[in-house]
This record gives structure tokens, sequence and C-alpha cells, in this order.
């Protein structure tokens, strides 16, 4: 017989566009980005603390911040990375998510769909419960997230006056009640985020094996969104009320 001449078929160009459309990955993607920026805000929580040392401890964290990994990176070389990584973690998670809720909205007929179902069915009340608070919350964290850096990094907006010092930047804008309402708002629009998210990211890891593993995922999830959400608050709250930078 004589043998074939024919090639095998190369692999399909389209082959990881197509992987991506899949439910399971995108679902695995806004998992895993979640878990990494749940890291980065516990880190984030434990450096805001430093500001009860006072002045020279927090700017002091704030350069080590910049000088960590040197002479092996640049100045700043460790930052930037993380800053990268964070961004591509919240552009993959922004599309994960969105690419989902789109499918589920067309999946269960769409908002009047929703709508119908939660007059009248508990598991339709849950889903525009979870739509308000992983859509509407996602949006106000977002925004936050811009004024912040505004505020405390770059140093562009400057509510309580401008300063070369993180702590100084600090102590002004959380000064004023304002600041403090709205960072109190986005905080709490973090913490319900956070408390469906994260038990949205151990399911779709395969860690929601049962009725009582739900269970316990779902008191991890509010224990976690209740740490990060009070935790983020006791700094600013306490440099309102004058028992920091007084």
């Amino acid at each position: 017989m004589p043998k074939s001449t024919t090639a095998p078929a190369a692999a399909s160009p389209v082959t990881r566009p197509k992987m991506w459309r899949s439910s399971a990955v995108l679902h695995a993607a806004a998992a895993t980005s979640g878990l990494i920026m749940i890291t980065f805000l516990l880190v984030h929580m434990y450096g805001n603390y430093k500001v009860f040392s006072g002045q020279v401890a927090f700017d002091g964290y704030s350069e080590y911040l910049r000088t960590l990994g040197e002479p092996l990176l640049p100045w700043s070389g460790a930052l930037w990375i993380i800053r990268v990584v964070l961004l591509v973690s919240v552009l993959v998670h922004i599309y994960a998510v969105v690419t989902l809720w789109r499918r589920m909205r067309s999946a269960t007929g769409g908002r009047g769909s929703r709508r119908y179902e939660s007059r009248g069915n508990p598991r339709g009340v849950q889903r525009t419960y979870t739509s308000f608070t992983m859509r509407w919350g996602g949006v106000i964290i977002f925004l936050f997230v811009i004024y912040h850096l505004l505020h405390l990094t770059a140093n562009v907006i400057s509510p309580g006056g401008a300063s070369s010092s993180p702590y100084e930047r600090m102590i002004g804008g959380f000064s004023i009640w304002w600041v403090f309402v709205a960072y109190a708002i986005a905080m709490i629009a973090l913490g319900f985020h956070l408390r469906h998210g994260f038990w949205a990211a151990l399911a779709s890891l395969g860690a929601n094996t049962s009725i009582a593993r739900r269970r316990h995922l779902n008191q991890v999830a509010i224990l976690l969104a209740a740490v990060i959400t009070v935790g983020f608050l006791i700094p600013p709250a306490a440099i309102l009320v004058g028992l920091v930078g007084s």
C-alpha cells in the first residue's frame, strides 16, 4: 500500500479565540482575576494601618514599595509589575463578567423575564440582587478607583491640599467629611461585590461540591467581605474623628 503524502492538518488559527468563548474558561478567568485582586486588597489594607504609626512610618512604607526588588529591579520596578498584573486582572475580570452576564441575560429571556421572576420567585429576587450588586457595585468601585488613584497616588486631585507626602495627602483628604462618605459608599459597594464574587469564584473553581460546602463557602465569603470593608474603613474613620493626624 502506498504511503499517504498528505500532511496533517495544521491547528486552526481560531482555536484560541474559541477557547475564550467557552463559558467554563470565562468563569475560571473571572474567578482567578478576582482572587488576584482580593489578595491585593488584603495587602493594601495592611499598608493603610501604617498611618497609625505616624508620618515617618507611613511615608517610609510608601517609599519601600518603590525600592522593592532593588538592585535586581529598577526603582519602582516591582510596583509597576504589580500595577500591570492588577490592570490585566481588572480587564480580564470585566471582559469575563460582562460576557457571562450577557449570555445569562440572553438565556433568561432578557430584562423583562428577570423582572417577572423577581415578583413571585425568590430565585428571581436573588438574581436581581446579584445583578445589582455585581453590575452597579462594579461601576461604583471602578469610578472610585479612578478618583482614589488621582488623589492618593498621582496627587492630581487634592481635596485636603496638595503634598508630596502620602501621609499628608491621606490625612488631609479624609479629614473632609464628604471624602470619607464617598469612600464609605465605595467600600460598602466593594463589600457586597466581594460577598457574592468570592463565593462565585470558589464555586467556579470547583469548591462548591455539596450543600454543606456551599454553606461554608457562603460564611467565608461574608466574613471576608466584612473584614475587608470594615478594615478599609477604620483608618479613614480614625482620621475623620481626629484620632490620627490631629
